[in-house]
């Protein structure tokens, strides 16, 4: 494996503190999400719903308030009838759309890879299985 160049000198242990850069878009939609506010701006949780498909309201409502909770983004109510709230990305959910960006060209690059090897070590498991004695 050849050696990264250009990555900071960063130990990552089980204190790092990179490994916050991971923990907050590890969840399935929250990355969704700040890609689509960054890309789209502030948004009412209607649109969000909309934009991004495939999530129900109960699961959009918890990860921007796990995003919120995080930083990332901003929740901002108008004082309006009806209630009107939008979401918008602050400036540390902001900052994560380039390493974003670059994790989409990565998993454009070598997702194929990922999906072979997974159905390789799959079908290992299956052999293994159908091979062994049953009681």
């Amino acid at each position: 494996m050849e050696k990264l160049t250009g990555l900071p000198e960063v130990a990552y242990t089980s204190d790092c503190q990179a490994r916050i850069a991971f923990e907050v878009i590890a969840n399935r939609w929250d990355g969704v999400i700040v890609y689509t506010l960054g890309e789209s701006g502030p948004m009412r949780p209607r649109a969000l719903l909309s934009r991004i498909g495939g999530i129900s309201p109960k699961v959009l409502n918890e990860a921007l308030r796990r995003l919120e909770y995080n930083g990332l983004v901003e929740r901002r109510v108008y004082a309006e009838a009806p209630p009107r709230v939008d979401y918008s990305l602050t400036e540390a959910g902001g900052a994560l759309l380039e390493p974003m960006r670059a994790m989409g060209a990565w998993a454009k690059r070598y997702a194929d890879t990922v999906l072979d090897a997974q159905e390789r070590f799959g079908e290992r498991g299956r052999s293994r299985a159908q091979a062994a004695p049953r009681p």
